[in-house]
C-alpha cells in the first residue's frame, strides 16, 4: 500500500519516538545520567592560560638553528660549543629544564638516559644516544609512584636518513613535540600534583625509535608504574592549504602489542579489540578536552599510528604500557624528511616559516590538561569484574578499591558496543560492587575512580568472572 506523505512522516515520528522512550526507560531504570565529563579544576585551567605560543616559537626556531639534530651528528665538545648537531641539541634541552627548575625552586629532577646504540640498518656504527627528562615528584607519598609522561622526539633527518653533514631543520618533525614537551614542563612544574610527571625529549626515532625503546625498557625493568605516555609527533600545524586546525589527531593501539596469546583469546572471545587500556586513555583526553577550553579538539583515530607508519608512543606499547599519538590532522610530505630546496615552484623541507605556532600551544595546552588531570586523580581500581556465573539480565560489577586513599567514591560507565566513547555513568558512592538493571550482553562496562575535588581515574574495563 502506498502511503501518503504526511502518513509517512507519522510513522516516522512514531518510530523516532518510540526509540526515545526506550533509551529514555534505560536511563530511567538504571538512574543513569549521561557520561559526565572529568571536573574543570580552576588551578589546572589557569595553568593552561600560561602555555605561550611565543616561547614555543622560541623553542622550535632554537632547535631549528643546530643545523642538524641527526642522530648520528656530531657530539663532541667541540660542536656542542659551536652551537651545531644533536650533541648541542640535547645540551640545550637540558638547560632548560635545568632552568624551569630553578624557577620553581628546584621542583625538577633533571636527568639524562644515555646509552650506546649497537650498527644497525639506520646507525652504521656504535653511537650514543642521550634521551633527556625531568622529572616533577608527586607530593603524596603512595600516589608518586604513579607516573603520567610526555614525549616527543629531538631528533631530525633530511631526505638520506644517513646525511650528518646537510642540515635537517625538523620544525615540526618533531620540533613541535619537544616543543610541546618542554611547554608543559614549564608550565606544570609551578603546580604539586599527587602524582609524578615526567616531562621527557628522546633521539634515535628517525633510526627505528631507539630513545623511547631504551626508555620504555629501562621504565618496564625497573617497574615503573607508568600510567600514561602522551607521544607529540609532528603537531606543527602545517599551513597547507587542507590544514584543518581545529582538531589532532590521535592515535591509539587495538590489541595491546605486549598482549599474550591467551589474553587475546580472550580480548577476541569479549569483542573487545575497541578497550585496550590506549584506548580508554585517548577517550579520556577526549574527555579533558570538553572540561577545558584549549581551543583544539581531539580526534580520536582507532588505529595504533598513521596507515603502516609508526613512533614513539609504540616502543611503551611494546612494554605493556598506555600510550597514545597526537599528530596533526593533515600532513604536509614536501614538509618532512626533505632536504631544503625549490623545485618546480614546490617548496621543500621541515622549515619553521610552515608551522603555526598557536596550533602548536592549542596542542600543548590539551597535553598539559591530560596530564594534570591524570596526576591529580585517584589511581584507578584494581581488579575489576563482571560476574558472568548466572544467566540474568542484571550485571553485577565488583572491584578492589583505588589504591593510595585519595578516591572518595566510584563511577560505572557504560556505552552501546557500537559507540566510540563512553555515553552513561551511574554513580555508585563509596562502594566496591554494584548491580545494574542493564544486560551485559548490550553495552560495555567500565569503573573509575572519583576523589573529593571531583578529579576522575582513568576507567578500567571489568574481566569476567565465573
Amino acid at each position: 500500500m502506498k502511503l501518503t506523505i504526511f502518513e509517512s512522516l507519522i510513522l516516522v515520528a512514531t518510530a523516532l519516538a518510540t526509540v526515545g522512550s526506550c533509551q529514555a526507560q534505560t536511563q530511567k531504570s538504571s538512574g543513569a545520567a549521561m557520561a559526565s565529563q572529568p571536573s574543570n579544576d580552576p588551578r589546572i585551567a589557569a595553568a593552561l592560560q600560561q602555555v605561550s605560543a611565543a616561547r614555543i616559537k622560541a623553542n622550535i626556531e632554537k632547535l631549528v638553528s643546530f643545523g642538524t639534530r641527526s642522530t648520528l651528528s656530531a657530539q663532541d665538545a667541540g660542536s656542542i660549543a659551536g652551537g651545531r648537531g644533536i650533541g648541542a641539541a640535547h645540551e640545550w634541552i637540558k638547560s632548560e629544564f635545568e632552568r624551569y627548575s630553578k624557577d620553581c625552586g628546584g621542583c625538577l629532577e633533571v636527568k639524562t638516559d644515555s646509552f650506546t646504540e649497537e650498527p644497525s640498518e639506520r646507525i652504521p656504527k656504535p653511537t650514543q644516544l642521550t634521551n633527556v627528562y625531568a622529572v616533577l615528584r608527586g607530593t603524596d607519598a603512595e600516589n608518586a609512584k604513579r607516573i603520567v609522561l610526555v614525549t616527543g622526539h629531538y631528533d631530525s633527518r633530511n631526505s638520506d636518513t644517513l646525511d650528518v653533514a646537510g642540515n635537517a631543520p625538523g620544525a615540526n618533525d618533531d620540533g613541535s613535540g619537544t616543543a610541546v614537551s618542554l611547554e608543559c614542563a614549564r608550565v606544570l612544574s609551578r603546580l604539586k600534583f599527587p602524582a609524578t610527571i615526567i616531562f621527557l625529549t628522546v633521539a634515535g626515532e628517525e633510526q627505528g625509535l631507539n630513545g623511547s625503546h631504551h626508555f620504555a625498557k629501562m621504565a618496564r625493568e625497573q617497574g615503573w608504574r607508568l600510567e600514561a605516555v602522551l607521544n607529540n609527533d609532528i603537531v606543527g600545524g602545517d599551513k597547507n592549504g587542507e590544514q584543518d586546525h581545529s582538531v589532532v589527531r590521535l592515535f591509539s593501539e587495538g590489541l595491546p602489542a605486549a598482549a599474550t596469546e591467551r589474553e587475546i583469546s580472550r580480548i577476541r572471545g569479549l569483542a573487545a579489540e575497541n578497550d585496550s587500556d590506549s584506548r580508554q586513555l585517548a577517550r579520556y583526553i577526549a574527555e579533558v578536552a570538553r572540561a577545558y577550553d584549549v581551543g583544539v579538539k581531539p580526534l580520536l583515530v582507532f588505529r595504533l599510528d598513521r596507515y603502516l607508519r609508526g613512533g614513539d608512543h609504540y616502543s611503551f606499547n611494546q612494554q605493556g604500557f598506555s600510550a597514545v599519538r597526537f599528530t596533526e590532522f593533515r600532513e604536509d610530505f614536501h614538509h618532512q624528511h626533505q632536504n631544503v630546496r625549490t623545485e618546480k615552484g614546490i617548496e621543500y623541507g621541515d622549515l619553521p616559516k610552515f608551522v603555526d605556532f598557536d596550533y602548536v600551544a592549542r596542542v600543548a595546552r590539551l597535553n598539559a590538561a591530560a596530564l594534570a588531570s591524570l596526576a591529580s586523580a585517584p589511581a584507578p581500581p584494581a581488579d575489576v569484574h563482571l560476574l558472568t556465573k548466572d544467566l540474568e539480565n542484571d550485571s553485577t560489577l565488583t572491584w578492589t578499591a583505588s589504591p593510595g586513599g585519595r578516591a572518595a567514591e566510584y563511577e560505572v560507565l557504560w556505552r552501546a558496543t557500537t559507540s566510540p566513547e563512553w555515553e552513561h555513568v551511574q554513580k555508585v558512592g563509596n562502594a566496591t560492587h554494584t548491580t545494574l538493571k542493564l544486560s551485559k550482553d548490550n553495552v560495555i562496562f567500565a569503573v573509575r575512580a572519583v576523589d573529593r575535588e571531583g578529579h576522575r581515574s582513568l576507567p578500567v574495563v571489568p574481566v569476567p568472572e565465573r
